[in-house]
């Protein structure tokens, strides 16, 4: 069985038990956002809100909520798409096992998108943006986002389907200087297909059409964020993980696609921008309000009886965090083919996905004297220069030949393998005045800020340890040290100052020369100790969204030698809140209190956590 449409996926949701109906009326202004994620949290159902305020349309999140409904429903064509892809990966799997893959060709076939001959349900009728689920999920954001948008662009003067970007770029319905109803705002990032057509039009007089489909099977949202090589069309991937063609139809030069529950149609403007944003993001904090692209709306279509398909966002992990564990599952046997050598990536999504990346790679260039990191240096720079790898902020590598079941997804193992074997004077590796991800605020200002590698590869130098140096003192307003595992240590420190930044851990530094820290390779110096230390989580989180490497990174005995910057002892990470990050996501109290009757014995909720 394939879904036909949004509605088919929640019906059989909730068939199966996977999902609830909320008939209460919610304000789509916070309310909803906070009842989604008190569920989420619990690891509850799929929720469709059939009565939101403002809109006629009803709404539906949290399909995506747990791994398991996840895989329950793709049940029907995950298995078939990763055989496509292990004939990519390598076509010598067909002769070693040719019954699994006899029906290869016909998953192929249903990648080809097809044109509706005999009417579109997406052209059912059309409305305005306002009436709309105004879905507004932190209390400082801008206004009323499309948190699940699958925007479609083609180049200029083509008409090819199989020429057309598919991608998951945010869109403000309201707020700011937005003209209701005729404009909504476009948040488009670095290393974005969008962006590649939006530049070629520019040397153009066509105009910019995009077309914003909002819900539709699940395999279409999905697609939409599917790291694909630049030209292949991300249709094609819908129709293979949905078991059924993509279906579009064209209105007045716009591509719409037929199985969507609604279309948004207009022109991006080439040579304007407004101010879009705040929004509260993926990395657990706002992204500010920044200048971007802007559309005029020309119309909204939607289908008989559609749902608005949306989710939120926040410090992970949150319901797209099952978008990474499919993407995964579906491409791990691709990874030594788009990065030879390589045999595992883990863009940590606690972490934020972008800011901390974790490799597996390989050592074959001199297998006949001491090892060192050498193939893996390479390695690492390939990750750094492809597609969305290339956002790593701290890229970790270790090569596989010390620890042949090495696996970049126990991080705590990942962690005390590689700090078992990094040397600081010799392991880092710096990209200075560089561009980091659009959404990161960590670094020197929009867009910009440093990266680093860390690679190791060689005998144990170390064994790790959790016991603090004997009589250790640390300076004024450091204090509390605790230890997140064996050989990691938080110590909380003062408040940042931004009138003197670097005097305090130079202070921190030079005292901490004065003891033995053999056993103990890393120290956090943060703002609360106790959290940082309470969960990997935690530690993840603030450790590597909080942190520029180039400028707040020190090491006890640093020196620089030829340009490069290494310590003998501890490497040690200011990750301490600066007064330029963007501010972290906080719920309103007041949202929270109203929701707590919905929970509460006797409300519509009760018992479902």
């Amino acid at each position: 069985m394939s879904y036909s449409s949004l509605r088919a996926c929640v019906n059989d949701l909730e068939k199966h038990g996977h999902l609830v109906r909320i008939k209460t009326e919610l304000d789509p202004d916070l309310e909803i956002a906070e009842v989604h994620r008190r569920v989420y949290d619990a690891k509850g159902p799929a929720l469709l809100f059939e009565r939101v305020k403002g809109s006629p349309f009803q709404a539906a999140s949290n399909l995506y909520g747990t791994y398991e409904r996840t895989d329950f429903i793709f049940r029907k064509t995950l298995e078939k798409v990763q055989r496509v892809i292990e004939l990519k990966a390598d076509p010598a799997h067909f002769f070693k096992n040719p019954t699994r893959y006899l029906g290869a060709p016909f998953t192929a076939l249903s990648a080809l998108p097809m044109r509706s001959r005999l009417g579109s349900p997406i052209t059912h009728a059309t409305t305005t943006i306002d009436q709309l689920p105004q879905i507004k999920s932190w209390p400082d954001d801008g206004g009323a986002f499309v948190t699940l948008p699958q925007v479609f662009t083609l180049p200029p003067y083509s008409k090819q389907i199989m020429q057309s970007n598919l991608g998951m770029y945010r869109i403000q319905l309201s707020g700011n200087d937005y003209v209701p109803n005729k404009e909504v705002g476009m948040h488009y990032q670095i290393h974005r297909g969008i962006g590649v057509h939006h530049t070629a039009y520019n040397d153009t007089d066509e105009p910019f059409r995009a077309s914003i489909f909002i819900g539709g099977p699940p395999s279409h949202a999905f697609a939409a964020i599917m790291p694909l090589p630049e030209g292949l069309s991300e249709l094609t991937f819908a129709g293979m993980l949905g078991g059924r063609r993509f279906r579009y139809t064209t209105r007045n030069q716009f591509h719409l696609s037929s199985d969507a529950d609604f279309v948004i149609t207009g022109t991006i403007r080439k040579g304007e921008k407004k101010l879009e944003g705040p929004f509260g993001d993926h990395l657990g904090y706002y992204s500010l309000a920044h200048q971007f692209p802007v559309m005029d709306v020309e119309k909204v279509y939607h289908r008989k009886d559609p749902i608005w398909h949306f989710t939120v966002v926040g410090r992970p992990p949150q319901e797209d965090s099952s978008f990474g564990y499919l993407i995964h599952k579906m491409v791990k046997l691709l990874t030594p083919q788009e990065f030879p050598g390589i045999k595992e990536i883990n863009a940590v999504d606690a972490a934020g996905v972008h800011p901390l990346l974790l490799a597996i790679g390989t050592e074959r260039y001199m297998p006949f004297r001491e090892p060192k990191p050498e193939e893996i240096l390479t390695q690492a720079n390939r990750i750094l220069g492809t597609g969305q790898t290339s956002l790593a902020k701290f890229l970790f590598i270790a090569a596989s030949n010390d620890h042949p079941n090495l696996n970049a997804h126990d991080i705590p193992a990942f962690f005390q393998h590689l700090l078992e074997r990094v040397d600081w004077r010799r392991d880092l590796h710096f990209q200075t005045n560089t561009t980091i991800d659009t959404l990161d605020y960590s670094g020197s200002g929009w867009n910009a800020g440093s990266k680093v590698v860390v690679a190791c590869h060689g005998p144990k130098l170390r064994e790790l340890g959790a016991e603090l140096p004997k009589d250790l003192r640390l300076p004024a307003g450091f204090q509390s040290p605790r230890f997140v595992q064996a050989g990691i240590l938080a110590i909380e420190g003062p408040a940042f100052d931004p009138n003197q930044p670097g005097k305090e851990m130079d202070t921190l530094v030079q005292q901490l020369e004065r003891y033995d820290w053999a056993n103990i390779p890393l120290l956090i110096v943060c703002d609360d100790s106790q959290f940082l230390s309470e969960t990997l989580n935690n530690f993840l989180w603030a450790s590597f969204t909080r942190a520029n490497p180039s400028h707040d990174m020190y090491g006890v005995g640093s020196s620089v030698t030829h340009k490069h910057w290494g310590c003998t002892g501890p490497l040690v990470i200011d990750a301490r809140i600066k007064p330029h990050h963007a501010p972290p996501l906080i719920t309103d109290k007041a949202i929270s209190n109203k929701v707590d009757r919905l929970f509460a014995k006797g409300g519509e909720l009760y018992g479902i956590l």
